[in-house]
């Protein structure tokens, strides 16, 4: 919980997205777990896991990786560009959203 938030976090305080207001979810496939939050005035507020299934609402932002490829993300042994062109980590978001993330990447 500890590395999403962080990796969340650094998301949401980049200057691109200043007023972004969206829930954002990361699916972590090894553990059968969603975390669930929101990303708003520069940070990741209200993170929660819960288990993975159909009834996890959708979020605006939906991120699926790896517990070890979060991590990997999170300690800077991983960048995130390399890993969604690799496949390691899914991205899926609105097309506005998109636009505004891939300026990070």
């Amino acid at each position: 919980m500890t590395a999403l938030e962080g990796f969340v976090g650094d998301l949401a305080a980049n200057p691109a997205l200043s007023g972004l207001d969206r829930t954002v979810s990361c699916r972590i496939t090894d553990l059968s777990q969603v975390v669930q939050g929101r990303l708003a005035n520069g940070s990741a507020q209200d993170m929660t896991a819960v288990p993975d299934g159909p009834a996890v609402p959708k979020a605006d932002i939906r991120i699926t990786t790896s517990s070890d490829d979060l991590l990997a993300l999170t300690d800077g042994s991983l960048s995130f560009g390399s890993a969604w062109a690799s496949g390691r980590v899914k991205l899926e978001a609105g097309l506005r959203d998109m636009l505004r993330l891939r300026s990070l990447l």
